[in-house]
């Protein structure tokens, strides 16, 4: 009788980590469908389940979550414990993401930009890098060995801020929207919050015509920006892209 095989460890090329369930897909859900369709691994790591919110509960948004990872075609997708409305950028918060860098061993990490109007995602963006630094630091123990992601970027949908490059979502416009509106909860047309959330109808005409401006910058239809703190590395100036004139 052959021998038992090991279980397989599941690891991600990317890992996007968000405060709440339907950042992401706001966010970079684009980003995330270009590089699965590559053949790149994603997954997602959501903070909080979302039980504070003016919409819906935290059980109907883990099964909308679920959806829209499936829409994505992420590899992974969890949400931790940390309290809706109070992220706090603390050792025992930072140990708990440390675990999922080093299950995951991820090259690159997503991060939300570090100013914002919600207090989750501005404390996000800094407790997430402070856990990839920790992630690498052999005597922090967690029961994994330790990883550091090579890259770290910054996505600035909402950010008022000069992006440092566009990731080109044209042929995924329509699946990053359907991950989106996989959270019928928060986004179908209801009484609760209505003063605080626009219209169905209007979700679609509103991200599409963010995605355009995005994409006009980059000299591509539908883009989805990004920061990164540290200057690029060009090999070839002669294949740079996007046109200068």
């Amino acid at each position: 009788m052959p021998a038992a095989s090991a279980p397989e460890v599941l690891t991600a090329d990317i890992l996007a980590i968000a405060a709440h369930r339907d950042d992401v897909e706001q966010t970079c859900g684009g980003a995330l469908l270009r590089m699965a369709a590559r053949g790149l691994r994603t997954a997602i790591l959501d903070l909080t389940q979302g039980e504070a919110g003016t919409r819906g509960s935290a059980e109907e948004r883990a099964a909308e979550a679920a959806e829209a990872a499936r829409i994505l075609g992420v590899s992974w997708r969890q949400a931790l414990d940390l309290p809706d409305g109070a992220v706090e950028n603390s050792l025992e918060n930072r140990i708990k993401i440390v675990k999922v860098i080093r299950q995951l061993r991820p090259r690159v990490m997503i991060l939300p930009f570090w100013q914002a109007r919600h207090p989750d995602h501005a404390t996000t963006a800094p407790l997430g890098y402070d856990a990839c630094f920790l992630a690498g630091l052999a005597k922090v123990d967690t029961g994994d060995p330790p990883h550091r992601p090579f890259k770290i970027i910054y996505a600035s949908l909402y950010a008022d801020v000069r992006p440092s490059f566009i990731v080109d979502i044209t042929p995924f416009i329509e699946q990053r929207h359907a991950a989106l509106m996989a959270y019928k909860s928060q986004y179908a047309n209801q009484a609760a919050g209505s003063s605080l959330f626009v219209a169905e109808e209007e979700i679609r005409e509103r991200t599409f015509a963010e995605a355009r401006h995005y994409g006009l910058l980059a000299g591509v239809r539908y883009g989805e920006p990004f920061v990164q703190k540290e200057v690029g590395l060009v090999d070839d100036l002669t294949l740079m892209p996007v046109q200068s004139i």
